[in-house]
């Protein structure tokens, strides 16, 4: 995917002054509704029934909304919104804003530091920019097709590692109550990875693990199943700063695919060949 991520031609160019002032414009909407989610956090949230749980996870994701969502609509008032940040497959044609308000929001809820804001906007399944920021650490990472992918202003650049036996590979659960058959093939591939990496790091949610991919920190991220907002920021932060987007057997990736794998290039082939058995 990461040729049809850079060639996809929605955004005009890579790096028009109008695409990147929207990209900024995006970044500055996803810190400002950070900010309330920040302070939200501190105390494990009690929950003694799924009901308590689910009602905790929809406060923090409507704190986030109330603010994002009509910021996000004023800049692209003819984008749709995709009301669900769970739901995976292709989406129709048009443009889209796919957002996780909370991305790890079950990790917030447990007073745990991995969890993020994202916005992305997409274009016929193709990502357009994307803008994550964390609020503990106050970084925002992104990423505009065709223009690379950047923390704080800074470009990301993938490893430079050829040997998948020297590096730190990592997965994720793309959601809970996942399909039993999806549960046994994440098992099995956690196995074979633990065989052929240096390291495995399994742990939601996935975003944080492709942040890490763009960067260079870790080498290959690969999940079954999942979201599109769990994806897709990610997806183009790894395109834009050089890495390969495919299938976990290795061929192209789209959001109605059941498997996804990024790497660094020069692991990529031995990634999806220890996947692949």
């Amino acid at each position: 995917m990461p040729e049809s991520i850079r060639n996809t031609g929605v955004a005009t160019a890579a790096g028009s002054a109008s695409d990147a002032d929207l990209l900024a414009q995006t970044a500055i909407a996803v810190r400002t509704a950070s900010s309330a989610l920040r302070e939200r956090f501190g105390d494990v949230i009690q929950f003694q029934t799924r009901e308590e749980l689910m009602g905790a996870l929809a406060a923090n994701d409507d704190t986030v909304l109330d603010i994002l969502r009509p910021r996000l609509e004023v800049l692209r008032p003819d984008a749709r919104w995709v009301e669900e940040e769970l739901d995976g497959g292709a989406l129709p044609a048009g443009e889209w804003w796919v957002v996780d308000p909370v991305e790890g929001n079950v990790n917030h809820l447990h007073a745990l530091p991995e969890w993020a804001v994202t916005a992305t906007l997409v274009h016929d399944n193709q990502p357009v920019l994307t803008a994550v920021h964390l609020p503990l650490t106050g970084e925002t990472y992104t990423a505009l097709a065709g223009a690379g992918a950047h923390l704080d202003g800074r470009p990301l650049h993938v490893s430079g590692t050829t040997d998948l036996g020297l590096s730190i590979v990592a997965t994720s659960q793309a959601r809970p109550d996942e399909d039993e058959k999806v549960v046994r093939r994440v098992g099995s591939s956690i196995t074979e990875m633990l065989i052929d990496a240096l390291v495995v790091r399994t742990a939601v949610p996935a975003t944080l693990h492709l942040l890490n991919v763009a960067a260079g920190r870790i080498d290959a991220f690969w999940q079954f199943a999942g979201a599109r907002a769990d994806l897709l920021p990610g997806a183009l932060l790894v395109a834009e700063a050089g890495g390969r987007i495919s299938t976990a057997e290795g061929r192209p990736w789209t959001p109605g695919s059941d498997s996804f794998l990024a790497a660094a290039p020069g692991v990529h082939a031995d990634a999806v060949a220890t996947l692949s058995r």
